[in-house]
């Protein structure tokens, strides 16, 4: 039996909904800025011993709530665990970011990918997702999600991070066919583990499409957006799915909002460089927002952070659907007393702009 939960500022936020106040949770809040966290991984052994440890998954998951008065957690996890299980060996070189032993790079690499079982290869994700459920006990919801099919296949192919990922795009435009195979059998890996985490306990779903933006209109249509439709519309012939809201976040896509809004989801993620205004407009009341300070705002001292964190609020609005984030992840330098200046800022403008 799972406890009731005590605070769904977040969830009403997301089906548009008045609450309260506004309520935020931080991408990577989680993260190398809290000085607990680190400790926690030191004893972890590796980032990948973290991760695939639920004990430790949970610790982490847990210990920004200790600290700030959020409204959501996020499973901590990472976003290459699909292609991992995959068997591409993925490791994390020291100050390189991640690394595939195995990349993807032609026909027979591709059909030798098979969608991971999620009992099997990925059941240390699913075994985090019900322990931090059961140790948030009701306190807030709890968030799970994935890559993209898109921004998988970057790292597939490329084999590591890059600027441009210009392999997978080159495969786009000399060998469509094989771009497809490959993100449809990602997008059925994606949809098959955002279930898993639905019936493990998780309350919303995320999709971090993080290289979306590197795509023109088109190919962004074509190989970014056609398949995170395909995954919400299988989330959405679950039984069990199909009751959670997805957040949808495209970094860099501001200019497709407005078709990101008919994908079915129920909010989309938006970076610093689109105003909020321009982006309520832009999905005419369709979706939630979630976003959008730039996260550099965060080294600044605490009274800009607290007149950026006001702009982003007012700039909303007062009406209903905002969940307040960051337009991207929190980086590691960043004071932790910081983020609690934009918490408590955020949950009291909100309060001031409901009370008109």
């Amino acid at each position: 039996m799972t406890a009731p939960l005590q605070n769904d500022r977040f969830l009403r936020a997301l089906r548009r909904e008045p609450t309260d106040t506004t309520p935020i949770w931080v991408m990577r809040q989680a993260g190398r800025y809290l000085p607990e966290y680190r400790a926690t991984r030191e004893r972890a052994g590796s980032f990948m011993g973290l991760a695939q440890n639920p004990e430790f998954a949970c610790e982490v998951t847990l210990q920004p709530l200790e600290r700030f008065d959020l409204d959501a957690a996020i499973l901590f996890s990472d976003i290459l665990t699909i292609p991992d299980a995959m068997g591409l060996g993925l490791s994390f070189a020291q100050g390189e970011g991640p690394q595939f032993a195995r990349p993807v790079r032609n026909a027979a690499d591709i059909a030798r990918l098979a969608v991971p079982d999620m009992d099997g290869e990925l059941r240390y994700v699913m075994d985090a997702v019900r322990l931090i459920r059961r140790e948030l006990d009701g306190r807030v919801p709890l968030i799970g999600f994935s890559g993209s099919p898109w921004t998988l296949a970057c790292y597939m192919v490329e084999g590591h991070g890059s600027r441009d990922f210009a392999m997978l795009k080159a495969m786009c435009w000399n060998e469509p066919a094989l771009a497809h195979q490959l993100l449809d059998t990602l997008a059925r890996a994606v949809a098959d583990y955002l279930r898993a985490q639905a019936a493990a306990g998780a309350q919303a779903l995320m999709v971090f499409d993080t290289w979306g933006g590197l795509l023109g209109p088109a190919p962004f249509r074509e190989f970014s957006l056609r398949y995170m439709r395909q995954v919400i519309n299988a989330l959405k012939a679950d039984p069990q799915a199909r009751e959670l809201p997805v957040i949808l976040f495209s970094k860099g896509a501001g200019a497709h909002l407005a078709e990101m809004a008919d994908s079915g989801c129920a909010a989309l993620g938006v970076d610093w460089t689109i105003g909020l205004a321009d982006a309520r407009r832009a999905v005419a009341g369709k979706v939630a927002l979630q976003g959008n300070l730039d996260p550099s705002v965060l080294r600044s001292n605490p009274e800009v952070i607290r007149h950026e964190a006001r702009a982003v609020m007012d700039s909303y609005g007062n009406h209903p659907g905002h969940v307040f984030n960051l337009g991207h992840g929190i980086t590691p330098e960043v004071d932790p007393e910081h983020v609690k200046v934009l918490v408590d800022e955020v949950h009291a403008h909100g309060r001031r702009l409901r009370a008109g």
